[in-house]
């Protein structure tokens, strides 16, 4: 399986972990070898509900029974994608009322540019330096690292950068601006946090250039951070919300929310503005309804904040320098990224998984599903700290 795995399968990167995965089940992934590894990145912020929730299996087989994919997006009315826009607008403030659904976080970017271009009949948009919101064309665009995009190039037009949290930047919102696009919570960046009510004062001064506010949730939103959106703690209200990954527990799937008359735009002059053939698709919307079920029903929201400070009070070593981010969206930063690299690698040999970041290379993920349980943080934790003092020798 692994040489065909390297053979036939298109590469990232040319060191992949290459774990050979059994199966998963809760906090665990176990692998064809029979080992358990402790995952403290679910999947890249995905898996919210931890591996294989009997809610959300349950959701999934249930509406494969009944019908898969009928339609491509916005004929048919089909009930997952109604049912899961509608409790998603009673969670919303106003006037976010009008859910998009598509099949990934980068595609509801692209979504989300259109719309603001077609809303607003500007092109200007204006996104944070060290921000990450895809690897498609659009979202590639809104990137400031040089030698990411430079063998893609030509890519959109009439894009500008920000510093995220330097108000004095915000000068650079004009009438000509479409749009300010942030990441609420900077991931690849190292889990940056709005300081000094930067976000409040980036909604005032695209409100009063006529601007739209786009906030990408894709990783801290469904509860992550102790709130079910990010923007929640920062009272404000973005003109556009993009989501993905947590939302699905795991599956597939994405989604732009703006106003009902922002929205109706796509719809005419042209028809079809956006188009999407698996988007809404019934059994991942079945998904995702349980998904949001189940964390707004529970109490695993607040029980992040509970858990983000056990982490905080287990992991004190002289090698770590700081954590960062809310909830469970935290980074351990290192005292280098040669340090962080070896933790990551050690600690997978040692039955944990950890990730990286993307930018910031002195950065170790530590963003578990939500269903984590104490005891396993404790493991866990445990685990780092025997790696990190053996490094430290």
């Amino acid at each position: 399986m692994k040489q065909d795995f390297f053979s036939y399968q298109a590469q990232t990167t040319p060191h992949p972990l290459a774990l050979e995965v059994s199966h998963a089940k809760g906090s665990y992934i176990y692998d064809t070898e029979g080992k358990a590894h402790l995952d403290f990145v679910a999947g890249v912020s995905a898996c919210s509900l931890g591996h294989c929730h009997p809610r959300i299996i349950a959701a999934v087989e249930k509406q494969a029974k009944e019908y898969m994919h009928v339609m491509v997006y916005g004929e048919y009315i089909q009930g997952p994608a109604v049912a899961y826009s509608k409790l998603l607008a009673g969670l919303l403030p106003e006037p976010l009322e009008t859910t998009y659904l598509v099949n990934s976080g980068t595609e509801a970017i692209e979504g989300a540019l259109k719309l603001a271009r077609r809303v607003t009949g500007r092109s200007q948009i204006l996104a944070a330096k060290t921000a990450y919101h895809g690897n498609t064309m659009g979202s590639l665009s809104l990137m400031d690292h040089e030698e990411r995009k430079a063998p893609f190039r030509p890519l959109l037009p009439d894009i500008g950068f920000i510093s995220f949290n330097k108000k004095e930047d915000l000068n650079k919102i004009t009438r000509k601006t479409a749009a300010v696009i942030l990441e609420t919570i900077q991931g690849g960046a190292g889990f940056v946090l709005p300081q000094d009510n930067y976000l409040l004062a980036v909604r005032e001064k695209c409100t009063a250039m006529g601007a739209l506010l786009i906030l990408d949730e894709i990783q801290p939103g469904f509860g992550r951070t102790g709130k079910l959106f990010a923007f929640e703690h920062y009272n404000i209200v973005p003109d556009i919300l993009v989501i993905g990954k947590g939302m699905a527990a795991g599956l597939p799937v994405g989604a732009f929310t703006a106003s009902h008359k922002m929205m109706a735009t796509l719809k005419d002059n042209p028809m079809l503005g956006h188009i999407t053939t698996f988007g809404g698709n019934p059994v991942i919307a079945a998904a995702a309804l349980a998904t949001l079920e189940e964390i707004t029903t529970s109490d695993l929201i607040p029980q992040t904040i509970v858990k983000e400070e056990l982490f905080r009070n287990r992991l004190h070593h002289p090698l770590i320098k700081e954590i960062r981010g809310k909830g469970l969206m935290l980074t351990l930063i290192m005292e280098s990224s040669e340090i962080a690299n070896e933790l990551v690698l050690s600690c997978a040999q040692n039955g944990l998984v950890l990730f990286w970041l993307l930018f910031e290379k002195r950065a170790v993920r530590i963003t578990p599903p939500l269903t984590i349980s104490e005891e396993e943080i404790e493991a866990g934790c445990a685990v780092i700290l025997k790696v990190l003092n053996s490094l430290q020798q």
